[in-house]
């Protein structure tokens, strides 16, 4: 007949992951509430991001944020058991690479995003921030641009990229867990 030892040990390991899943914990991922652009008035990278994803004033939605989530959160519970059974139920670590991992799908969202294309106008005011980089952006700059576009100046040096024009959305994208 078989015996098995060591079952002290299991129920008192067992009993650790259930107070660790006994306590509620959070992972937000995204634009976090500290995040902001360096401009004069402290724009909120989330808000910005919204408008990027919903559209706003003319600007047709690119829904990078919820598309990803969309594509990819039925994956999230598996990976969370994956890596649950990997590090021997460890909790908090596992909270941290589930964010690493989201993020990671978030940042490559806005990267891939391609569509709608930019319009000549923002390709214009791109292109003027090339060649200025102190310009300030306001309506006036916005139909100065549009004057621009509208006399055939050259705005092919500017990118096309949408979404990642000078980097701070992406390098905004951020993670946190909470219990």
């Amino acid at each position: 007949m078989a015996t098995i030892s060591g079952g002290d040990k299991l129920a008192k390991r067992l009993a650790e992951i259930a107070k660790k899943l006994a306590k509620p914990t959070t992972l937000r991922v995204g634009f976090l509430e500290g995040a902001t652009y360096p401009d004069d008035k402290g724009t909120h990278v989330a808000q910005v991001a919204w408008w990027l994803n919903y559209g706003h004033k003319g600007t047709p939605p690119r829904p990078f944020f919820t598309d990803m989530v969309a594509a990819k959160s039925e994956g999230w519970g598996d990976s969370l058991a994956r890596i649950l059974e990997a590090n021997g139920g460890d909790i908090d670590d596992a909270m941290q690479k589930m964010g690493v991992g989201i993020s990671g799908q978030l940042r490559k969202a806005l990267i891939d995003l391609d569509s709608p294309a930019l319009s000549p106008v923002t390709l214009m005011l791109r292109q003027m921030l090339i060649d200025n980089p102190n310009l300030t952006i306001t309506g006036a700059t916005v139909g100065e641009a549009a004057a621009k576009v509208a006399a055939g100046d050259d705005y092919s040096g500017a990118s096309t990229k949408v979404g990642v024009f000078s980097g701070h959305m992406l390098n905004s994208i951020d993670y946190e867990v909470n219990e």
